[in-house]
């Protein structure tokens, strides 16, 4: 059984997964707004991620015997200056989700949870992707800044991103 502490912090995990899969379809919206559409394609395969890693966490408190308690989602930003804008918030976006991740490691060993722990490893090394993929999109567009070829060559190549969920 999950303890009472690491239950709340589960669940607001949740929320916060389930934000940021609204956050990227939010942008998936702007992205289709402003016609690139590999670049919307490219946030439809993170609005997929986050929901299963919603449900990576849900399916973890039920079977370690807690209750999911959902709250609302807040309301994520709909418009960004640039791609390049856009791509920044994501960067500081995942850094705030591998802060939230980090800590809930620390309350894991603070609690003695090992169960818990050994679950959030897969986050952790998923949130070092997470930033590296990100941060690859940011350098390019900041290497492209206001040339088109190269955005639309960009977004080209964000079209080809399949969304294939990970193995356990």
């Amino acid at each position: 059984m999950v303890k009472k502490k690491m239950l709340k912090a589960l669940n607001q995990q949740i929320n916060a997964e389930m934000y940021s899969s609204y956050l990227y379809l939010s942008m998936e919206s702007y992205f289709q707004s402003i016609s690139l559409a590999g670049f919307a394609n490219w946030m439809r395969g993170q609005v997929q991620e986050e929901l299963m890693h919603s449900m990576k966490f849900y399916d973890f408190v039920v079977e370690r015997g807690g209750r999911v308690t959902l709250d609302a989602i807040a309301r994520p930003e709909s418009s960004w200056d640039s791609p390049l804008d856009a791509f920044k918030a994501i960067l500081k976006h995942e850094q705030h989700v591998t802060a939230l991740i980090n800590d809930l490691v620390d309350l894991a060993i603070d609690e003695r949870d090992h169960a818990t722990n050994i679950f959030l490893q897969w986050f952790v090394s998923e949130q070092v992707e997470e930033e590296a993929s990100v941060g690859a999109i940011v350098d390019r567009l900041e290497l492209i800044k206001d040339t088109p070829s190269g955005l639309f060559m960009l977004d080209a190549e964000l079209a080809k991103r399949v969304f294939t969920p990970a193995a356990e």
